[in-house]
């Protein structure tokens, strides 16, 4: 069968399979709406968090970045991984034991402040828009080229499927549907990956063909002195050697930690598990779950660059493969014959190079340039959709929890019903929807860079002001309030402006102390932290109640009793 008819047929059972999930799960009440009852088995909710943290930027972004950034690239990896260690250690049992299921309703509760919490709303409302956007983005390029759609039709379709089970199932359906998500995505992943390690460097496993010999066919040497010889070749830079700057890599690296572990699409995970206890084995699950696909995305990402140059440098344009075509329709592949001689001139030198290659499309179209099965070729596109879909969902139920319950229910509108509550949450995913749906066919950037962005917001309001709520008892409202304000207005005003007001001037001369925007939250976390340090230095100290909260908040034992 053709890539068309294996695509329509997978991502049609796929699809089925999760709104069938969504129907068979549907939420009845605000707790099951919001943390699928509190019941889920530690080891299905390892394999939704995993689903929910993997997101298009982990399935599609990431590997392609890396592809062409080469050891730059690898601070997604470092940092996302990085992060979610550190939430799993520092901050998620603590968070459980609090008994707070959103970001809001914590910071609310520990500084005593309807100020706070609405700040706190705003923040991850704004995270949430922001990351959402990128996932929207990457499902409009799935459908644009698998499913022979533009891309706007593609970012369409998947608001209209990430709608439908995120209103109807609520957390209680995302869950379940998360984890039939994960087993299509790493599936996915994997299966590829292990095609071409061993078509190139006879190893069945990618992390070891990563670090092997190349098979004659493919001119022998190992692998990535290979490709470094390749890209010196062609006038690219070496691609073991980093080009950019030490403090931007480190700033980088570090927003996406402290970014992983204030996003609160993540931490509600841990409160979907009926203990602490559980909530930690989830997180260890979860962890395991992850590393297979992110130790597997450098080789992925080493192959595909090595296919990718060995296809199209200097071939004949009237003689380009197939897939070619197909995604130059897409406008993600162009090619401008400079010299009008019909040869493809891939170069690093943007005045003579004739070949622009939209990284995201690296992870999709690798089956293809390997020229794998169609069935392989198709699996991909439903792996995509599932790490797009899944996250978007979880993204858009922590938009909704966060309007109908933290900012309704805890603080305009205590007295409405369990149902106008679950009432005003659907709406909100509604326009979510409709919003983040806009910015994604309008996206400023790469999945991953627009993710990062994400991050980096989420690491400068959210960051600092859960960690001194956990281990600093003297840090009250006043603090928290004045750094959350800091942190998110400097990163944002930040990366507003290079990528929005002013792209020109993105570059390292113009970025402050050489940051590029991608890193800044990690300057927002600093200045988040040290504002509200100093304002709570001066200010009044929190409640004696909040005080021994935070003191019972380390011991042992399950939620605190408020």
């Amino acid at each position: 069968m053709s890539v068309q008819i294996w695509t329509y047929l997978f991502v049609a059972l796929s699809f089925s399979l999760y709104i069938g999930i969504a129907i068979w799960s549907r939420a009845g009440s605000t707790k099951e709406f919001y943390v699928a009852g509190g019941g889920v088995p530690p080891l299905a909710n390892g394999m939704a968090t995993a689903a929910d943290w993997m997101s298009a930027a982990s399935f599609i972004s990431m590997a392609g970045l890396i592809s062409f950034l080469g050891r730059d690239g690898t601070f997604y990896l470092m940092g996302w991984t990085g992060g979610y260690v550190l939430l799993a250690l520092l901050l998620a049992p603590y968070l459980r034991k609090f008994g707070k299921f959103t970001v809001p309703d914590f910071i609310g509760d520990r500084y005593y402040s309807q100020t706070a919490r609405l700040i706190a709303v705003f923040c991850a409302i704004s995270v949430s828009f922001v990351y959402v956007c990128g996932q929207m983005q990457g499902a409009g390029i799935v459908f644009s080229r698998f499913l022979e759609v533009d891309f706007t039709t593609g970012v369409l379709i998947g608001m209209a499927i990430v709608f439908f089970y995120a209103v109807l199932g609520g957390m209680k359906g995302i869950t379940y549907t998360q984890v039939a998500q994960y087993c299509v995505l790493i599936f996915a992943f994997m299966v590829p990956a292990i095609f071409i390690s061993i078509m190139m460097t006879d190893q069945p496993i990618p992390q070891i063909g990563f670090g092997s010999e190349l098979t004659e066919a493919y001119g022998g040497g190992y692998l990535l002195d290979r490709l470094d010889g390749l890209s010196e070749q062609l006038g690219f830079a070496t691609y073991t050697e980093g080009q950019r700057s030490t403090q931007d890599v480190f700033f980088i690296t570090a927003a996406l930690m402290f970014g992983t572990a204030g996003l609160p699409h993540v931490i509600i995970r841990f409160f979907t598990v009926p203990n602490v206890r559980d909530a930690r084995k989830s997180a260890g699950y979860a962890l395991v779950f992850i590393a297979i696909l992110y130790t597997t995305a450098p080789a992925v990402a080493a192959f595909a660059r090595t296919n990718l140059i060995n296809t199209v440098s200097n071939a004949e344009y009237e003689m380009v493969p197939e897939w070619f075509s197909k995604w130059e329709n897409t406008g993600l592949i162009t090619f401008d014959d400079k010299n009008n001689d019909g040869i493809i001139q891939y170069v690093g030198d943007p005045a003579t190079n004739e070949l622009n290659v939209n990284r995201d499309i690296m992870v999709l179209a690798n089956p293809e340039i390997a020229e794998l099965p169609n069935w392989v070729v198709a699996l991909v596109v439903a792996g995509a959709l599932a790490a797009a879909l899944s996250t978007a969902a979880g993204l858009l139920l922590v938009i909704s929890t966060s309007v109908a319950h933290d900012m309704m229910k805890r603080t305009f509108m205590p007295n409405i019903s369990e149902k106008q509550e679950l009432a005003y949450a659907r709406i909100s995913i509604f326009v979510a929807v409709l919003i983040s749906g806009y910015y994604g066919i309008n996206a400023p950037a790469y999945v991953a860079q627009v993710v990062a962005f994400a991050f980096g917001l989420a690491a400068a309001s959210f960051f600092p002001a859960i960690v001194l709520g956990i281990f600093q008892k003297r840090m009250n409202k006043e603090g928290a309030i004045a750094g959350m304000i800091v942190g998110f207005t400097f990163t944002a005003a930040y990366i507003i402006y290079f990528k929005i007001i002013n792209p020109a001037a993105d570059t390292a001369d113009n970025w402050l102390f050489g940051i590029s925007p991608e890193g800044i939250g990690s300057l927002g976390t600093v200045a988040n932290l040290l504002v509200a340090l100093a304002v709570a230095k001066f200010t009044p100290e929190p409640p004696a109640e909040v005080q021994e909260i935070v003191e019972n908040i380390r011991l042992p034992g399950e939620a605190i009793p408020r």
